[in-house]
């Protein structure tokens, strides 16, 4: 039997073209939000507050997206921390939460470092499945239309990029 490891953890980072307040926004307001990572959202800036994050805003609740998560810590400008959950076909999981944290940090270039950080695994072939799953969004899709949305423009959600960071 192979024994997984409790400990694994997703870790991404990019570099963005713009300032740590233009970023720090992208990520935390719902105009933002809707630039680069899902067509609509609930965002209460607060700890404790709703980052509920829309893939699918015409699904019934529940089915949404990250709906019903939570912010569990935030410093302006410096890091976020919230809840996530698994897409729908993973339904097991999806009824637990894991912890994002994405930390922005400037460069002396005035661009921006942001560095995520996905943890709070279980284990089991649906836990190895969203592990997998998340470890190729984190980098293929999100953090590369975050990086569009920057030196592009806002993602066109009619029409969204086929975008890696590769």
């Amino acid at each position: 039997m192979e024994v997984q490891n409790p400990d694994r953890v997703i870790r991404e980072e990019v570099i963005v073209n713009a300032g740590v307040d233009e970023v720090w926004d992208a990520w935390t307001t719902p105009e933002g939000i809707k630039t680069f990572f899902a067509p609509a959202c609930n965002i209460e800036l607060r700890v404790g507050g709703l980052y509920e994050i829309f893939f699918n805003p015409d699904a019934e609740p529940g089915l949404r997206g990250t709906d019903e998560m939570r912010i569990m810590a935030l410093q302006s400008g410096k890091m976020l921390a919230i809840t996530w959950n698994a897409p729908p076909h993973l339904a097991n999981v999806r009824k637990q939460r894991t912890h994002v944290v994405v930390r922005f940090k400037q460069e002396p270039d005035g661009r921006t470092k942001v560095s995520l950080t996905h943890d709070g695994w279980g284990e089991g072939d649906e836990w190895d499945r969203a592990f997998e799953y998340f470890a190729r969004v984190w980098r293929d899709v999100v953090l590369p239309r975050l990086k569009y949305r920057f030196s592009v423009g806002p993602v066109d959600w009619d029409n969204p990029p086929e975008l890696s960071l590769e």
